[in-house]
């Protein structure tokens, strides 16, 4: 019992803390990255309703299905989307996109406040003809890279509970581990989705927070240098009916 014990602590202090040993991560990016445009390995998520993400796999073509995905989130930011004309498919960048919720870029552009293609009720049915989604940075124990998990409008509103029931204790994001799953939801008009659920696993000890710095400080430089172009990537789960929110998030 003992020695479980005392493997689980040795396991516990360690976790995220063993990215303090790479400090050769910025030296590994120059090196292998030079000239090539960098992006991290985006998640899918499923449709009509399904409850498995799907994560990129460098051993094989095919993604890795996972019921869950536990790590920390080490960033995270508005990403909203304007398509003039309906969404079809493809990878056409929107009219207009932003990365604050507050300023779009493109045509409108301007306050996103503001914006009448921003208001409930402008879309099908109560929804927003801007897709208001929410992307998601999660470092996984034991990778060197994040995963970027694009939240559509009907996991906003667990993904701001959550967030609100952590900081009401005092926790960051970026100071916990959390653990993401789906469920299976259906929308007024009786079409189902997959929706995001979250849970606090554990508190980052003090050797780890500091460990991921380095991460965060890397993954912030990265989405500030992010285009309207990368919203094109993802754009097709917002405009799939993937449960748009019909009411304002409260």
């Amino acid at each position: 019992m003992m020695n479980n014990k005392k493997n689980m602590q040795t396991a516990n202090n360690e976790g995220f803390a063993v990215l303090a040993r790479q400090d050769a991560l910025s030296e590994i990016m120059a090196e292998d990255c030079q000239g090539l445009e960098f992006s991290f390995d985006r998640v899918k998520l499923p449709a009509g309703g399904g409850t498995t993400f799907e994560i990129p796999s460098a051993e094989s073509e095919e993604g890795e299905m996972v019921k869950a995905i536990t790590g920390v989130i080490v960033y995270h930011h508005p990403a909203y989307a304007y398509y003039r004309n309906k969404y079809t498919g493809g990878n056409n960048p929107p009219d207009c996109g932003s990365f604050d919720g507050k300023t779009g870029i493109g045509n409108p552009g301007g306050s996103c406040a503001d914006c009448p293609y921003n208001k409930f009720g402008s879309g099908e049915g109560m929804g927003k003809l801007c897709k208001n989604k929410r992307t998601l940075y999660l470092l996984r124990e034991g990778e060197m890279f994040p995963l970027i998990l694009s939240l559509p409008a009907g996991s906003l509103k667990p993904f701001t509970q959550y967030v609100k029931s952590q900081l009401s204790k005092g926790r960051k994001l970026s100071g916990v581990v959390t653990k993401i799953t789906l469920k299976k939801v259906v929308n007024a008009s009786g079409i189902a989705y997959s929706q995001a659920a979250f849970t606090f696993e554990r508190m980052l000890t003090a050797e780890e927070r500091a460990a991921l710095t380095g991460t965060a400080e890397m993954v912030k430089a990265y989405a500030a240098n992010l285009t309207t172009a990368s919203l094109a990537e993802d754009s097709g789960m917002s405009y799939a009916g993937a449960g748009e929110v019909v009411e304002p998030l409260r």
